[in-house]
């Protein structure tokens, strides 16, 4: 008998069309009551693939006793409890490194478009406003600024790549200093203070949790611009809206919410902010090799009992089943 998946979300065609010559899959969008189901089944479960949105519930590990490995379709983890899954010897995994550059771009987009204004130009246009008012107002130059990175891993690597051709300073908050040709600042504040442009790259989780505070975002300043291609979790999303709204922010480009798919109207109705639904890596490019990737972290278990790309929490113990 095939050894059998659960899959949490959706994966692509061609992520099923290679899963399913070895392994029976079965779909918790098609499962009426996946508690029942796993209930019933879940004993037979060896593999969970899911997304750095839907994560595993707690509830679901508890059902599923002989899982391991959770393959992540995503670079972002934190909806899976890994330490419990350490705790139980399964082996997590994501798609790192594929994903880096597609995501970097995005928030090269972002903040482009605040800078100059891209929503209200483009609809300066579209709704005839160019030939019954006149020409648009002036905008911002996004050259020679400097450009603040809060988690200096492969994507903010990549950002601050990407930034080169438009003459930037680049500072980075970390959790450590790293050997890059770039400023390290460990005062997050005082990096505010120094920067015009803080570009969010850092995995989620309580270590991160509302780390773009009022503080950070008041000390950004009202010619400043946030963006956020990270999670919804690191920025506290409240204090944002009320630094828009009173003009001590200037701008705010966001790929991730708080509890996303829901943004709030406020923020939804504010004119300085440019809003993408978390589509940072969501090009058909990007998303075959993160796929391919999600699917050889399986397939590679299955052979020999290795994994490709574990998450650091899980280095240890893929070592030992290798």
């Amino acid at each position: 008998m095939s050894e059998q998946i659960f899959v949490i979300g959706a994966i692509t065609e061609q992520m099923q069309a290679a899963l399913e010559t070895q392994f029976a899959l079965h779909f918790e969008t098609e499962i009426a009551d996946s508690n029942a189901w796993l209930s019933a089944h879940g004993d037979s479960i060896s593999y969970i693939i899911t997304n750095g949105h839907d994560g595993v519930k707690d509830d679901y590990l508890s059902q599923m006793p002989n899982v391991k490995i959770i393959s992540n379709y995503g670079v972002g983890y934190d909806a899976i409890n890994v330490t419990e899954a350490a705790k139980r010897g399964i082996i997590v995994t994501h798609t790192p490194g594929v994903l880096n550059e597609e995501v970097a771009t995005t928030a090269l987009l972002l903040m482009l478009a605040c800078y100059r204004e891209l929503a209200f130009q483009e609809a300066h246009v579209r709704s005839g406003r160019w030939q019954t008012d006149g020409n648009a107002p002036l905008t911002r130059s996004a050259d020679n600024r400097t450009i603040g990175i809060v988690g200096l891993g492969r994507i903010g690597e990549a950002v601050a790549r990407k930034c080169a051709p438009f003459n930037a300073e680049i500072l980075y908050h970390n959790r450590s200093e790293k050997d890059v040709p770039y400023r390290y600042m460990a005062d997050l504040v005082a990096m505010a203070e120094a920067c015009d442009v803080i570009i969010c790259t850092t995995p989620g989780g309580a270590g991160t949790a509302k780390i773009i505070n009022q503080q950070v975002l008041e000390a950004l300043g009202p010619d400043g611009i946030l963006i956020n291609v990270a999670r919804g979790s690191v920025v506290d999303e409240e204090a944002l809206i009320t630094a828009l709204s009173s003009g001590k922010l200037g701008w705010a480009g966001l790929d991730v919410f708080e509890k996303e798919p829901a943004v709030p109207q406020t923020l939804r109705d504010l004119p300085n902010t440019v809003l993408m639904p978390h589509v940072g890596s969501a090009t058909h490019e990007t998303r075959a090799a993160m796929g391919a990737l999600t699917v050889d972290n399986v397939l590679s278990y299955h052979q020999d009992g290795t994994v490709i790309s574990p998450v650091p929490e899980c280095a240890a113990i893929a070592r030992l089943k290798s």
